[in-house]
């Protein structure tokens, strides 16, 4: 599976080896160095727990002196160790607590040392304010007593058994510390050595596998120099053929530009007539609109005149009726002037002048009568004339609705023919724009054969130089060999 392996990946995998052997050993040296310096820090810490207890011990002995040294003298001065000393016990023993917090033991020994501390802290201040009020005796008499002593000898005595159990948990601290920085030294030393041995394996077997690789490789690459000087002529020749080609190809390219060019002068023309022919549709669809609109009003005013005529053959009808009244009228005036001449007759003298009166009626009636029929006559022709400018008014309508519709139809055409012309428009104008584009990407094909055919010149000139290549790089190959096999110089 290894013969199957890239360079790169052999290389990889030794460099991966060393440095995973590196990362082991750097863990293991790390492990145990952290594990030192934990058990340094515990050692520290114990020495510190130790430097307190002696602390703790000194304070009260320093508060005792001042309390001392004030009773028997009575001098402030001996106050300021006294006072110095209090605080530090405190603070002392506050340190402490905290320090020991991981003991439960040296916490035990604390809780028992606290009361006797403020006991004894509380003795000097009684022992200090008797000094003040009562003198040295009344002090003498209140520190007389073995009270304080036999305190203070327990203090010590808790003291000194939390310092014997630190000194013991030092001297086991230090042990573990020992045994760490032994194993750190261990581990550091012999994983140094086995990572050395591994990474020198590794790199011999690297050497050797790219060494056979190698081998193996140049062997390939004598063969395939042959070859390449086989394919370097054979390119020689391909390449004074293929120039010759890219000669002809450049000659039809710029045929073509000029076609291309002459092209896109004609579709531009036909774009500027499109455009001139949708401009004209557009205002013959105009004109046709309001031609349709002129005809629409014409329809309206026929409709309107048939409308009149309707009513005025109505009113006339009324007027005929009214004259068949009138008529009447006069028929029953006239019977009535008859009968007033007859009365007027049988009347003798008196009835001469409601004679003249019924005559002067009965004419009246006569030329009402006659006026009847002639406005009659004049009525019949009315209706007459009333009915024939209904059906020719009916049929101007029927007319001009027929032209409505026609005007209708033209105005369809003329919208149809104005989206056919904007349709022929876009399309010229994109057959010009599509033109510019064949032409622009011929003039780009015309400078790329330009260069192909400049680069199959130069291939041609670099044909020999690569079959010079080949010939140097055979050589080198069995120099490579020579090298990688020493045996391969015979």
């Amino acid at each position: 599976m290894a013969r199957n392996w890239t360079f790169g990946r052999l290389l990889g995998i030794g460099y991966a080896l060393a440095g995973a052997i590196l990362v082991v050993v750097a863990i293991i040296g790390y492990s145990s160095t952290a594990s030192l310096i934990e058990d340094n820090a515990r050692v520290s810490h114990t020495h510190q727990v130790r430097r307190e207890l002696a602390a703790l011990l000194a304070d009260l002995i320093n508060a005792e002196t001042g309390e001392r040294g004030y009773i028997i003298t009575g001098d402030d001065t001996y106050l300021e160790p006294y006072n110095a000393g209090r605080t530090a016990v405190r603070a002392t023993r506050e340190r402490l607590v905290k320090l020991t917090s991981d003991n439960p033991e040296q916490q035990r020994r604390l809780q028992s040392l606290s009361p006797m501390i403020d006991a004894r802290l509380e003795a000097f201040e009684r022992a200090l304010q008797a000094r003040r009020t009562g003198g040295l005796p009344a002090a003498i008499a209140s520190v007389s007593t073995n009270h304080g002593k036999d305190l203070m000898d327990r203090m010590r005595a808790i003291i000194a058994d939390a310092d014997r159990a630190e000194a013991d948990l030092l001297e086991l601290r230090s042990r573990a510390a020992a045994a760490s920085a032994g194993s750190t030294e261990r581990a550091i030393l012999w994983g140094g050595i086995i990572g050395v041995a591994l990474v020198a394996l590794a790199g011999w077997y690297t050497v050797v596998a790219l060494t056979r690789r190698v081998g193996s490789a140049v062997g390939g690459m004598q063969s395939s120099s042959a070859e390449l000087q086989a394919a370097a002529n054979q390119q020689a020749a391909s390449a004074k053929e293929q120039a010759g080609a890219m000669n002809e190809i450049a000659t039809t390219i710029r045929e073509l530009i000029a076609t291309s060019r002459q092209i896109a002068q004609s579709a531009q023309r036909v774009a500027h007539v499109a455009e001139d022919t949708e401009a004209n549709a557009r205002n013959g669809g105009g004109t046709v609109d309001k031609a349709t609109a002129s005809i629409e009003s014409i329809r309206l005013q026929v409709d309107r005149i048939v409308n009149h005529m309707l009513d005025l053959g109505r009113k006339s009808q009324q007027i005929g009726a009214v004259l068949d009244i009138v008529a009447e009228l006069a028929e029953q005036t006239n019977i009535l002037a008859i009968n007033a001449s007859i009365e007027a007759a049988g009347a003798g003298d008196a009835g001469n002048r409601f004679s003249v009166v019924a005559d002067e009626i009965r004419k009246l009636s006569d030329r009402v009568s006659g006026s009847t029929k002639e406005i009659r006559a004049l009525i019949d022709d009315v209706r007459a004339a009333v009915n024939t400018t209904v059906m020719a008014t009916e049929s101007g309508s029927k007319a001009v609705d027929a032209g409505t519709r026609q005007f209708e139809n033209v105005a369809a055409s003329f919208t149809r023919i104005l989206a056919m012309v904007a349709t022929a428009t876009e399309a010229a104008k994109e057959i010009e724009l599509s033109t510019k584009q064949q032409a622009t990407a011929v003039e780009q094909v015309n400078v790329a054969i330009s260069n192909v055919a400049q680069a199959s010149q130069e291939t041609e000139a670099s044909s020999g130089q690569i079959l010079q290549t080949a010939s140097e790089l055979a050589g080198l190959s069995r120099d490579l060999a020579r090298i990688i096999r020493p045996e391969a110089r015979a």
